[in-house]
């Protein structure tokens, strides 16, 4: 089974800095098991990282779901996507906020 796009959603902020957030079906797996592959990424107008969820499979030290800012990784409490997508966009708006005050 091919990986099939469940979600996606992308915006840009007034300070022109952008999310692009997508997650897959894909076949459940021992690096994916509960099938779900995902990738959200808040950078700044020159593309830098200020923010990144995903759950590739190369931090296993700090778990399987894991995120992304000033250059740490932390462990994610992934409770499904929904919740995912929300806590990230929570986060987006919270750095948002910060840069632009």
């Amino acid at each position: 089974m091919p990986a099939t796009v469940v979600y996606r959603d992308e915006s840009e902020k007034s300070d022109d800095s952008r999310y692009e957030m997508v997650a897959w079906q894909v076949p459940e797996s021992e690096e994916y098991p509960e099938g779900l592959k995902y990738s959200f990424q808040y950078m700044d107008a020159d593309g830098d990282t200020l923010l990144r969820y995903d759950n590739a499979p190369h931090h296993r030290d700090v778990g399987r779901y894991y995120r992304h800012e000033a250059g740490e990784v932390t462990k994610l409490d992934f409770t499904g996507l929904t919740a995912l997508i929300d806590d990230f966009q929570s986060e987006v708006n919270d750095i948002y906020a910060r840069r632009t005050d």
